[in-house]
């Protein structure tokens, strides 16, 4: 993305003042899919929809224009397709967008993408069945609503393929069993935030790291491959038993909790916490009794509670935390509750956290096994 004069991190609130509805701008390429998508959303009287757009192009114009609140995308669309006019319009006017996915695997690769892009969320397009359509209708409602409290914000470009090549390349040989752990957790925003953390991150981080972001399954494997591409860090998808490592970041697959035993993670489909799984709150108290003091939990943006419980684990038992500072948060949701209950050693904007990260892994003391 290009950062057309707002420093990076500096919030962008979006909602039209004075206004008592969301304000919706639905772009599709299919008639009848922005037909149903506008008769949806207004069937709650708090969203209206000022206008539909038929491509990327025809989107960029009537954001400029209408100034709505909250843009809907889909991501294949002739002229200019979502995945452009994402870039363009969170360069140029920046808004909380939700994507229109649809479930095949290109479709998983395209709305991580887009996270990682700035899309505040996306939503799964429905099958044909009506009990589907019926599903979707209230979720599009809960997305949007949920979408249009959200901050989003200009930031520095991320690597091209030719740089991330490059990085890849440059990056150390991962190996050894880790004598320290960072322990990242995020919610709604936190593709890109991730992205831009680790595309800041130096490939000689001496720990091993683990990523746990709210995302079904499916879409870890995806953010784990992007991830993989725009930093010195080696990321990929954990798998159940594998050996943690210095220099890998292992994500925790959508769908599973993951947990650290010795030097090994283990998965497991134990039932859902504060609603999600995985759970940071999960993989934290495993850290706390495997890693103490030699581990560092890094909370950043979204949206609930979940961190809270984990952090307090590993305070106790001598780890240090670090939460995201709500100027750069998209919700300041589970930052603000570690900050609350005291558990936050330091708090950074986003672009202050990498090196922040890096100083202090080098100042935690090796595990005592």
């Amino acid at each position: 993305m290009i950062d057309q004069g707002t420093p990076s991190g500096a919030p962008r609130q979006v909602l039209n003042a004075g206004s008592t509805h969301i304000r919706v701008l639905v772009v599709d390429d299919s008639a009848l899919v922005r037909q149903r998508v506008r008769r949806q959303l207004e069937m709650d009287p708090t969203i209206q929809v000022v206008d539909t757009a038929h491509d990327g192009l025809d989107a960029l114009v009537k954001v400029e224009r209408l100034q709505p609140d909250v843009v809907t995308m889909d991501v294949e669309m002739p002229t200019m397709d979502g995945l452009s006019a994402l870039r363009l319009l969170m360069a140029r006017f920046p808004r909380p967008v939700v994507m229109l996915s649809s479930a095949t695997h290109h479709g998983t690769q395209a709305t991580v993408q887009a996270l990682a892009l700035g899309a505040v969320d996306y939503i799964s397009k429905p099958e044909a069945t009506d009990a589907d359509v019926s599903s979707f209708a209230g979720n599009l409602i809960s997305t949007v609503k949920r979408a249009s409290q959200a901050r989003v914000r200009r930031t520095a470009p991320m690597l091209t393929a030719q740089m991330a090549s490059s990085a890849a390349a440059l990056r150390d040989t991962p190996g050894c069993a880790p004598e320290r752990l960072l322990v990242i957790g995020a919610s709604t925003g936190g593709p890109r935030a991730l992205a831009e953390l680790f595309g800041a991150l130096p490939g000689g981080l001496d720990c091993a790291a683990i990523v746990v972001q709210h995302l079904p399954e499916g879409f870890t494997r995806s953010l784990a491959e992007r991830l993989d591409q725009i930093g010195e860090l080696t990321v990929r998808e954990a798998v159940d038993g594998e050996s943690l490592q210095t220099g890998v970041a292992l994500v925790a697959p959508g769908g599973k909790h993951l947990k650290v035993s010795g030097d090994r993670v283990a998965l497991d489909e134990h039932p859902r916490r504060r609603g999600v799984r995985p759970s940071i709150d999960t993989t934290l108290e495993s850290v706390a009794a495997t890693f103490g003091p030699s581990a560092l939990a890094v909370v950043l943006t979204g949206m609930g509670q979940d961190g809270s419980e984990g952090t307090g684990a590993l305070k106790a038992a001598g780890g240090r935390v670090f939460a995201e500072a709500e100027e750069s948060c998209v919700v300041f949701g589970m930052p603000q509750a570690v900050i609350k209950a005291g558990f936050a050693d330091e708090v950074f904007p986003l672009a202050a956290i990498p090196s922040a990260v890096t100083r202090a892994i080098a100042a935690l003391p090796a595990r005592s096994r």
